[in-house]
Order: C-alpha cells, then sequence, then structure tokens
C-alpha cells in the first residue's frame, strides 16, 4: 500500500497541482467535424446534432458559442500524437495488466510515450491511476488547445477604433448625442420592429479599408474586416462586446452559414405552381374568378388573410383569430402554430370563405411566396381551386391585390394588434371597400361589377351580392 501511496505522490507531483477543468466533454473531435460538415452542406443545427450524435442542445450550445462560423477544424490530430482509438487500446491493455513496454510494442509506439500517456492523462478524480479512454481523451484535447490572442484583444488604441466606429454616437453640431436610445440588448437574432439605437454603424469592411487612410505609417492599425466580424461573433475571441452586433445593419447576433442562405427558401412552390402556369385568360382579365391573396401581418403575430378578385375587384376579408393557447402555452420548437395564420389553420379558412363564392366565381388564387399558404395542395384537393405563386420579389405580379391592401391600410395600419378585430367588423370594412366606387371600373363599385356578371350568365338559382 505505501508503495502505491508513493507513487500516486509522484504523479501528483509530476502533473503538478492543476485545478479542475470540470467534467469531460459529451464529444470529440471528430464529433465536432461532423457537426460543422453537416451545416456547411445547409443542414439546420438540430440535423446535424443528429448527424454528430449528440443532442440538440449540445449542438446548438456549439453553434451559438462559434457565432454561427465554422472553426474548421480538421478532421484529425497528428499522426505523432495518440488518437482515441489508441487510448481505448491502451486501456484494454492496461486492465490486462499488461506493461507499458509491451503495450507500446503491440501499439508500435515507444515505452515512453505510453508511459507519459498513463501519467499525464489518468483520472484525477480519485485517488486510484485510473486510466480511461474518454477521460484521457477530454485531458488531451483540453492540453492541445493553442489559442491565438485576437488581435482587437491585444491592441487597445485598435479596439477602441473600431468600437468607436461601430457604436459611436450620432452627434449634433454642438455634441448632444440624438436619437432613441434603442432596446435593450437580450441576445436574440435581429431587431424586431421598433426604435434602434442611432450609432455610427461603419461596417467591417469600412473600418478596415479606412485604417489604411487615418493610420497611413503606423502598421499595428491594421485588421481585416473578416477579424473583426469574428471578433464579434465567436464567443471565444472576446475582444469586443457582443451587444455590438446590434450596430451592424443587418443586426443578426449570429451568422448564417453560406450553405443555407442558398437554400430555398420556399420549399413549398414548385414548378407546376408557378404564376406562369397560370391560365392566360387570368392575365388579361377577361373572366371573372381569379383571385390575387395575401396577409395583412400587424403586432404581436396577428393577420388579416385578403381574396381580391381581378377583374371586378371584389374583396374578401378572411378572419384569423388566435388559435386556443396563444399566449398561455409557450412557445416551443416545429410546435403548433397559435398565431392564427399556421398552414393548416390558413387553408381551413381560406377554403371556408372561397366555398361560399359561386362555382363560376372559383377558378384560381394567385398567392405571395409566404409559407402561410405551404398545404396549398391539401387546399386544391379539398376545394377543386388551383393556387399559383408569384416570382421572388415580384410584387407587381399581384398588383390588385398590392393596391388594395394599401387601401386596407387605412383602416388596419402597420404597427397595431390586429387581432382585436372581430370577424364581423372585418365583413363591414370589406363592405366598404366593395360598395366604393373604382375608377378602373367606371366609376361602378366592385359589388355593381360583380353583380352584373353574375346577371350575365342568365343561370336560375344563382346568388347575388345585393
Amino acid at each position: 500500500m505505501a508503495t502505491i501511496r508513493e507513487r500516486q505522490r509522484e504523479v501528483q507531483l509530476y502533473r503538478g497541482q492543476i485545478p479542475s477543468p470540470g467534467r469531460p466533454t459529451v464529444a470529440w473531435r471528430e464529433d465536432r467535424v461532423r457537426f460543422w460538415a453537416a451545416i456547411a452542406e445547409g443542414a439546420k443545427t438540430e440535423d446535424a446534432a443528429g448527424e454528430a450524435g449528440v443532442s440538440s442542445p449540445v449542438g446548438f450550445r456549439w453553434f451559438r458559442r462559434a457565432g454561427g462560423v465554422n472553426p474548421c477544424l480538421c478532421p484529425s490530430v497528428s499522426g505523432r500524437c495518440l488518437s482515441f482509438g489508441e487510448r481505448e487500446e491502451i486501456a484494454l491493455l492496461r486492465a490486462q495488466g499488461l506493461g507499458v513496454r509491451e503495450i507500446a510494442r503491440r501499439l508500435g509506439r515507444s515505452p515512453s510515450t505510453v508511459s507519459r500517456e498513463l501519467r499525464r492523462n489518468a483520472s484525477t478524480r480519485t485517488w486510484r491511476l485510473e486510466y480511461k479512454a474518454t477521460t484521457a481523451q477530454w485531458h488531451a484535447e483540453r492540453r492541445a488547445r493553442r489559442p491565438k490572442p485576437a488581435k482587437l484583444a491585444v491592441n487597445d488604441r485598435l479596439r477602441g477604433y473600431v468600437a468607436d466606429r461601430l457604436s459611436g454616437a450620432v452627434r449634433v453640431p454642438d455634441g448632444r448625442a440624438v436619437g432613441p436610445p434603442g432596446p435593450a440588448w437580450q441576445g436574440r437574432n435581429k431587431p424586431h420592429r421598433g426604435d434602434r439605437r442611432w450609432v455610427q454603424a461603419w461596417s467591417p469592411e469600412q473600418i478596415s479599408n479606412r485604417l489604411r487612410v487615418d493610420f497611413p505609417d503606423d502598421e499595428s492599425m491594421r485588421i481585416s474586416h473578416e477579424a473583426i466580424y469574428q471578433a464579434l461573433y465567436v464567443q471565444g475571441r472576446g475582444a469586443l462586446q457582443r451587444e455590438l452586433v446590434a450596430c451592424l445593419r443587418s443586426g443578426r447576433a449570429l451568422r448564417v452559414p453560406r450553405a443555407r442562405a442558398r437554400q430555398r427558401a420556399w420549399a413549398h412552390v414548385t414548378p407546376e405552381v408557378m404564376i406562369s402556369q397560370r391560365p392566360a385568360e387570368a392575365a388579361d382579365r377577361a373572366v371573372p374568378g381569379h383571385r390575387e391573396g395575401d396577409l395583412l401581418i400587424g403586432l404581436k403575430r396577428s393577420a388579416i388573410g385578403t381574396l381580391v378578385e381581378r377583374t371586378t375587384r371584389f374583396t374578401l376579408l378572411i378572419h384569423l383569430p388566435r388559435e386556443h393557447g396563444y399566449g398561455v402555452i409557450p412557445r416551443t420548437k416545429n410546435g403548433p402554430a397559435l398565431a392564427g395564420y399556421g398552414a393548416t389553420t390558413m387553408k381551413d379558412a381560406l377554403a371556408a370563405s372561397m366555398t361560399t363564392l359561386p362555382e363560376q366565381l372559383r377558378r384560381s388564387v394567385t398567392w405571395d411566396r409566404g409559407k402561410e399558404l405551404s398545404a396549398h395542395a391539401a387546399f386544391t384537393v379539398e376545394t377543386n381551386i388551383p393556387v399559383y405563386f408569384a416570382d421572388p420579389k415580384s410584387p407587381w405580379q399581384r398588383g390588385t391585390n398590392e393596391s388594395t391592401n394599401g387601401l386596407l391600410r387605412h383602416y388596419f395600419p402597420k404597427g397595431t394588434d390586429l387581432s382585436r378585430w372581430v370577424a364581423e367588423e372585418i365583413n363591414a370594412v370589406a363592405h366598404t371597400l366593395n360598395t366604393r366606387p373604382r375608377k378602373t371600373l367606371g366609376w361602378r363599385t366592385p359589388a355593381e361589377a360583380l353583380n352584373e356578371h353574375l346577371r350575365s350568365l342568365q343561370q336560375p338559382g344563382v346568388a347575388t351580392t345585393s
């Protein structure tokens, strides 16, 4: 027993009095490499965590601490260093009672390498010199870190210059700072509607290039714009305060991986439902029944659906009340859409409104590319009404609807809560627009134009809007 204690004491003196590094990590270098490789291919953080074999919270923590910036880890350590597989072999052979030289011979390593490994990376949480492969790998990876100090962290003058150009106050000639204070920093990804703090807000590229103009002879006052971005986004850099990302034009707290930005944002829009596939009769407005639709968005995720008939400009407003539990049930990722315009809710509300119309007035619907109508295929099956989507960034392809939405903003201004209005009040606004004379209709009202069309059909039993 005395011999064991003496050996333990020797090992403690050899390793030194190191502070506890905390608990071992839940994944190794190869796991992180797989995680960031999946991110680089455009996978969501949750899916990338599954690819790496770790839990979703671990994946989100890795992504957040890196600021969305790929650390570009090497797939494996250098061949001169022991791998995790070799450490597992050492642990197994050691448990079988083999000596250091025999283990080294089987691994093809030097005996001093194995001896040093057993002393350095044995467990520090017990008096017994237990060697576990996972704990040893954790010690080795922690010890191998050689973080290079950021240039902004060691150069106070350069850091102050960058911070002033990012967050410097906007001042009037007498030196007073002006503008709203802006919201408190909460680490959210992008600023929501509301006042933002007025700052100089130079871009990192402007700062980087301006340094050469302001300090032409001082080589210490040089930094790339990428280094400024990493100082803002990467948690471990620690040179600039994280709150300064709110001074960037985008205001993003996390970077968006390039592959994600290239992904299609509208996966529900296929070539078969593009506006180019819409019948020609809808384009020339000769035949009523083709409609354009969109959402009016208000505060607190409130919305009202709008449908406008292209020929007569007859408007339908769709009431989208809150779902039961909104504001009570905590918001969860991929949870139920309780705001009132989720895909299923929007599909049901739109179908209920369209089925009240005569069959001759239910020819097609042209929508913008919002995901609220991602269930358009089910809507078409239920109502037999085809749905078409406009091209990206092409609001003029739905000009009738956009013009009507401008009129509706007189009653439902931006920045107001639209969920306070009940269906009866919304229908009253629609009736007001439909009984309003329009120049494009020869000063007739949309209701009168629609009634004239219905009379021209000369079909008994067809209801009118009067």
